[in-house]
């Protein structure tokens, strides 16, 4: 069995894989991480591989904790990957970004692949067919949008992710989640857009937290999967080993 572990910038992701299928997986926050993959190691106990990746910060106790109950593969910069890495700076490409061009280049083969991780932040990265990764953008994920506009105003309320009525808010809070989630929904139909009469055919791939708040109000065809990243995790094991 397989431990596949998304550690982000809030919470930590864990997924459980056997011969390939997810058996189990669970959002958890840092704080309780170290307890909760002991519980998940006391039920699952043929847990015998750990795949890890991390974008925010190190949890040290929790990779020694793994390294002493499992052989750990961490990915890095330095991890093999099944694509040809064009960014102009790839010291500064995220190991999530990595992951997920990764998984979308070996489960969607000789295809535009286009994945979008709306999280924290929301991050675009396109793969061409022939398996080049040329990049994509980064922008304010859901709930930073409200944080902002409250932060950095003196009288606009603290909101949470609420889909609108309508595109037309008629209060100050309708008009915020309007702004905010539909701001969003259009800038993602938007790109969406643009790629598509420059590459032609593409596959669209939404993943990360808000994917299925978001999934539902998007027109184009997508394949909505919150859990991408660890079975792309699981695929790119697969994939370095046989390496």
């Amino acid at each position: 069995m397989l431990l596949a572990v998304d550690i982000g910038n809030t919470k930590i992701k864990l997924a459980v894989f056997e011969n390939d299928v997810k058996i189990f997986s669970a959002s958890v926050e840092k704080e309780t991480a170290l307890t909760q993959v002991a519980e998940i190691f006391s039920e699952y106990p043929k847990i015998s591989k750990s795949i890890l990746s991390v974008v925010g910060k190190e949890e040290e106790q929790l990779f020694l904790w793994l390294k002493e109950h499992t052989v750990v593969t961490h990915i890095n910069r330095e991890t093999p990957m099944p694509f040809t890495n064009n960014y102009a700076t790839p010291h500064t490409l995220g190991v999530d970004r990595m992951v997920l061009a990764a998984g979308a280049v070996l489960q969607f083969p000789r295809q535009n692949r286009l994945v979008i991780d709306a999280g924290t932040c929301v991050t675009y990265d396109f793969i061409s067919a022939d398996n080049v990764y040329h990049g994509g953008a980064i922008s304010p994920g859901l709930q930073l949008r409200y944080n902002a506009m409250h932060t950095f105003t003196a009288k606009l309320p603290l909101l949470y992710p609420e889909m609108p009525q309508s595109f037309i808010g008629n209060s100050t809070n309708a008009s915020l989640h309007v702004g905010a989630v539909c701001g969003l929904l259009f800038e993602i139909e938007g790109f969406i857009s643009v790629y598509e009469a420059r590459y032609g055919a593409l596959t669209v791939i939404l993943t990360g937290g808000d994917a299925e708040f978001l999934a539902k109000s998007l027109k184009n065809t997508i394949f909505a999967n919150s859990n991408f990243l660890l079975e792309s995790l699981n695929n790119l094991y697969k994939y370095t080993n046989q390496k």
